[in-house]
């Protein structure tokens, strides 16, 4: 049984929502705002986060970020009643898996909620058995989801490791954007597409120290990450 924290700050919203999930078979965890969220983060293990944008105490962008500090490999998504473009293009940038603008169907949410979880649970996240890989002057650890350079140490987040991993192991290849997608978002539709180029984006700062190291776009066709 899957365990999901459910951050909502709507009672009859998440009253509802918290039995149509454990009558799916999810075991849920339901805070009513940021700070007491964040508690039951601390205390306990949790499989997925579904996090209402809007509440009191920390909202649920704030508290995306203190979960990524914690456990960058927890996958999270949003639910929120806006629309607003910039507030999806904030989601994608810290990372979320998906993002849900009410009104929605509760059987929408769950079979979201189980791909994102099969994706998750896929053995194949790092395809390599190496424990570290160097990249240019950048090391790998793969076990430890982490990028090092000298003294500096980032730490991934599964979905940034999965990325790497395999545009190392095509490295200096020009990969088609379809072909990117479907092996690590299993999906290509425009919303993954999006949250890709955020991914992109994230990646070229984390090399930037190493001018060996590019991610180069060929517009119309894909990408390739290039090391020399």
């Amino acid at each position: 049984m899957k365990h999901i924290l459910l951050a909502e700050d709507d009672l009859d919203f998440g009253g509802i929502l918290k039995q149509y999930l454990e009558i799916s078979g999810f075991q849920v965890s339901w805070a009513k705002d940021g700070k007491e969220s964040l508690e039951l983060f601390k205390k306990d293990a949790f499989d997925i986060c579904v996090l209402d944008v809007m509440m009191p105490k920390k909202d649920g962008f704030a508290l995306a970020e203190d979960i990524i500090e914690i456990h960058p490999e927890t996958p999270f998504i949003f639910l929120t009643a806006r629309t607003m473009k910039a507030d999806k293009i904030k989601g994608l940038k810290l990372g979320a898996d998906d993002y849900i603008v009410k009104p929605f169907e509760a059987d929408e949410l769950v079979l979201r909620l189980n791909n994102i979880l099969k994706r998750a649970s896929k053995s194949g996240v790092i395809r390599t058995n190496e424990t570290s890989i160097a990249i240019g002057k950048y090391t790998f650890n793969t076990k430890r989801l982490q990028l090092s350079i000298n003294a500096s140490v980032q730490q991934l987040t599964e979905r940034e490791a999965k990325l790497i991993s395999f545009l190392f192991e095509h490295k200096n290849q020009l990969l088609k954007r379809n072909e990117i997608l479907n092996a690590v978002w299993e999906n290509d539709d425009f919303f993954t597409g999006r949250s890709m180029d955020v991914f992109i984006s994230r990646l070229r700062k984390y090399f930037k120290e190493d001018a060996s190291i590019s991610i180069e776009s060929v517009r119309g066709v894909g990408l390739e990450f290039k090391v020399v």
